[in-house]
């Protein structure tokens, strides 16, 4: 995918993939979507990082936008046999 950059691995997962997809949907700056990776053993750590003035897009009314992202980047991680955590910060 064209929408961000994946700082800590070279191989894309589907868990990191979805989540630059729907966060690309989202934000009006999909340029400025970044994702960091950090793996602990079947673990994977995902922090997505969007520009300051799209952070409330990707959040949402009391976090239910990010809450069904997470949930979404989860399905996705069980496909490829990982767990997976998901942060966002601007």
């Amino acid at each position: 995918m064209n929408e961000g950059h994946a700082t800590a691995e070279a191989e894309t997962t589907t868990a990191e993939e979805v989540l630059l997809y729907l966060i690309a949907q989202l934000v009006e700056h999909p340029d400025q979507v970044e994702v960091e990776i950090a793996e602990s053993g079947s673990k994977l750590s995902l922090t997505a990082t969007v520009s300051s003035e799209d952070i409330g897009r990707v959040i949402g009314k009391r976090g239910r936008v990010a809450n069904a992202i997470r949930t979404l980047v989860r399905a996705a991680a069980h496909r490829d046999g990982v767990q997976v955590e998901v942060d966002f910060r601007d």
